[in-house]
């Protein structure tokens, strides 16, 4: 109860109360509706429409939007000019359609390290090396971790992908884990987007991003709501 980032949002409702933005669009865990058996998602509810705003959530998995990882999270919308808050479609319906790992690692698979383009190399012993080989796809190479050092695999969406401290995903062939710019990839950024400063700096901005997949369909689904 006393972690600063549950009151983060205090910090978003301050600059919408100045700013008065037709509309908001915010996005958070799927735990901020269960935490404190609720009270913290009523209290964001309850701010908001006191500031004149109509306000709704919902559930999204990024698998269902291209992108190649099941992330689901929970995405708020709200406006103050009597519209409607409308959330996109799935373009991807069924769970055997979804975009695979592979799909979107296969080209760095023989890339050379280059830190310019964020495709950074973690440096492993050649007993690590032998242990990461070694994990069964779908497991992690520690029991007590669920989604880091995970191996995912290359044929199904990865797990959701974190910045968990520089222990990311391993790679389902390669024995190391996955590169900040593999990771972005899973994230669904082009290769054209370089982030900055230290590799567990990259690291934290890949794995704290809303998946620009996802930002793309709920902007198109509000755009012609917006223009009305």
């Amino acid at each position: 109860i006393s972690d600063p980032r549950n009151t983060l949002y205090h910090d978003m409702l301050d600059i919408v109360k100045e700013v008065k933005p037709d509309f908001i669009v915010m996005e958070n865990v799927v735990g901020i509706t269960t935490i404190f058996n609720g009270k913290v998602l009523g209290k964001i509810l309850k701010d908001y429409r006191e500031i004149g705003y109509k306000i709704s959530y919902k559930e999204i998995n990024a698998a269902n939007y291209e992108v190649p990882q099941t992330r689901k999270r929970i995405i708020f919308i709200a406006n103050r000019v009597n519209k409607q808050n409308i959330y996109p479609s799935s373009i991807i319906k069924e769970e055997k359609d979804f975009v695979p790992c592979g799909a979107v690692l296969e080209k760095y698979k023989k890339l050379k390290e280059d830190n310019s383009f964020n495709h950074i190399f973690s440096k492993h012993s050649k007993e690590m090396q032998q242990k990461l080989l070694n994990v069964p796809i779908g497991q992690s190479l520690y029991n007590n971790y669920n989604d880091s050092w995970k191996k995912c695999s290359k044929d199904l969406p990865s797990c959701t992908i974190k910045g968990n401290h520089g222990a990311t995903n391993i790679h389902y062939e390669l024995p190391r884990v996955i590169t900040p710019r593999e990771m972005a990839a899973i994230q669904s950024f082009p290769d054209d987007f370089i982030f900055y400063g230290p590799k567990q700096s990259q690291l934290i901005q890949i794995g704290n991003a809303v998946p620009p997949y996802v930002a793309r369909d709920i902007a198109i689904a509000l755009k012609d709501e917006i223009l009305k």
